[in-house]
């Protein structure tokens, strides 16, 4: 059975991603900081027939992250999709002139390197199978810079950066790394289907190949 990680998971659009993956026969890896949320969502996952377990961890702390991702190998099997979406800080969303060194480099280990370990972690097996995708979900601020959102700002680029160079050397080896841009907060976004329609797309973005970055909808109509 196919599995998918979904580091970031929660009650919004990690969930509705976890349903539309589960009908497609996906076992399903809930990644993020509180076990108790996570356990609660697995089990209404498991309720609605669908397999699913919950692993904790720290993007910032690099042995969280590859100890969940290995454990959920361990018992769902190789993970055929990751889906890296993390929720930044509001710490992250500071004016520019108000950005340190220190958060600055927190941004930069929440969003960029988080991936980086997550995605080495990951990519042994997929290129042993020759399949599989790593999807990254980016607001705005990771294609045009916002002053008043210094954080993202400096990392979400970094983490961008890192994505499209992987969807360059792996793409001919049959995994897609592809990134979705989500200019604004999704409610605001007024889609006929709300976040479910946000989940049909990642799950096209997985499904087919095609190039690195997708907008949700076009930049100058979102708001970060």
């Amino acid at each position: 059975m196919p599995v998918i990680a979904i580091i970031g998971a929660g009650p919004g659009l990690g969930a509705a991603v976890a349903r539309r993956f589960g009908r497609e026969g996906f076992s399903i890896a809930l990644i993020s900081r509180d076990q108790s949320k996570l356990d609660a969502m697995a089990a209404e996952l498991r309720v609605q027939g669908l397999t699913a377990s919950g692993y904790a961890a720290d993007v910032r702390v690099p042995a969280t992250i590859e100890d969940a991702l290995a454990r959920a190998a361990a018992e769902l099997g190789p993970i055929t999709a990751l889906q890296y979406s993390p929720l930044p800080s509001r710490d992250y969303l500071k004016p520019v002139l108000d950005l340190t060194p220190e958060l600055a480099l927190e941004a930069l280990q929440f969003s960029a390197l988080g991936l980086i370990h997550a995605a080495r972690a990951v990519l042994p097996a997929m290129r042993e199978t020759g399949d599989g995708s790593i999807i990254l979900i980016n607001g705005g601020t990771s294609v045009k810079a916002r002053g008043g959102f210094a954080g993202t700002s400096v990392a979400f680029p970094a983490e961008s950066a890192y994505g499209e160079m992987l969807h360059d050397a792996l793409e001919d080896e049959g995994i897609r790394v592809i990134q979705l841009v989500i200019p604004g907060g999704i409610p605001k976004l007024q889609l006929p289907n709300g976040i479910d329609d946000v989940a049909d797309r990642i799950w096209d973005l997985h499904a087919v190949a095609g190039p690195f970055r997708t907008m949700l909808i076009p930049l100058e109509e979102g708001r970060e």
